[in-house]
């Protein structure tokens, strides 16, 4: 991919500064499971409740590295493609932030670790990352190039899509009223969805006249999804697959509903929550 823009200018970047020690046992518990089972946890993250703490900032704007230009760069052209979609419905959109990081970072969520992976806070509307997930998404999850560095955000912007329009409610309404199973089903059913949105995305960005995409974009996409399918993971992790334990959805749907997005580029067919086929 090619992306000409300015950036977004919403790049928080706190790499190399310390990001305090993890507060909460369920903070504790999310990033040791990341270090046994090398997951992608985001969904336990951006699920836990909103702590009122004090927010460090570090430096604002647009990055000066390639690194932090690109990422800044996809995040522009995210904003772009759902500003126009939510004009669509009649909504205003709202430009989340990104968090650069380096290690741990403080959030509304809670603090976090990079082993989580990269993840969205409700709490305060930001997408935070630690860019060397990037190294492990290709060196261990066999996932390289640029696009599927783009995916990942673009996912993640989908979850601030999901809660900007009330989507991501349903999961905080289920908590407590359903068994973990369902709730795991449900949780299951958000993050394809996100997936879906990260696939409407690239349709769309495709007609920006600041970005073009290259041969061998979506598959680098499809890769990434088929990567970090829950069955994928477990069955490297821990030699079995178990179903009812699934958070982010099998290989095979991650893929599918990011191609499903990609191909139709129509927000109302993403409702993951009220399908029958996942």
């Amino acid at each position: 991919m090619q992306w000409f823009g300015k950036g977004s200018g919403n790049i928080d970047d706190r790499r190399g500064m310390s990001g305090g020690t993890i507060g909460g046992g369920v903070g504790i518990i999310i990033v040791v499971l990341g270090l046994l089972f090398g997951k992608d946890l985001t969904g336990l993250v951006s699920q836990l409740p909103v702590n009122n703490v004090t927010q460090s900032e570090g430096k604002q704007g647009d990055p000066a590295d390639a690194e932090g230009k690109f990422v800044d760069g996809v995040l522009e052209s995210t904003n772009q493609v759902w500003e126009q979609q939510f004009q669509n419905l009649g909504q205003q959109y709202e430009e989340p932030r990104m968090v650069l990081f380096t290690n741990m970072v403080q959030s509304a969520c809670g603090n976090a670790s990079s082993a989580v992976g990269p993840f969205y806070c409700p709490g305060d509307h930001k997408v935070y990352i630690d860019l060397s997930f990037y190294q492990d998404l290709k060196n261990r999850f066999g996932a390289a190039g640029d696009f599927a560095q783009a995916y990942v955000i673009a996912h993640e912007v989908g979850h601030h899509v999901q809660n900007l329009l009330g989507i991501s409610d349903k999961l905080q309404r289920a908590r407590g009223q359903v068994s973990e199973v369902e709730y795991n089903r449900l949780s299951v059913k958000l993050e394809l969805q996100a997936d879906f949105f990260a696939g409407l995305w690239a349709h769309h960005a495709q007609n920006l006249k600041d970005f073009k995409l290259e041969e061998g974009d979506i598959e680098e996409a499809l890769n990434a999804a088929n990567a970090i399918g829950d069955d994928k993971l477990q069955k490297q992790a821990q030699g079995e697959v178990v179903p009812d334990a699934f958070t982010h959805g099998t290989s095979a749907q991650r893929m599918y509903w990011f191609k499903k997005g990609f191909e139709t580029g129509d927000i109302n067919q993403g409702d993951t929550f009220n399908s029958r086929q996942l």
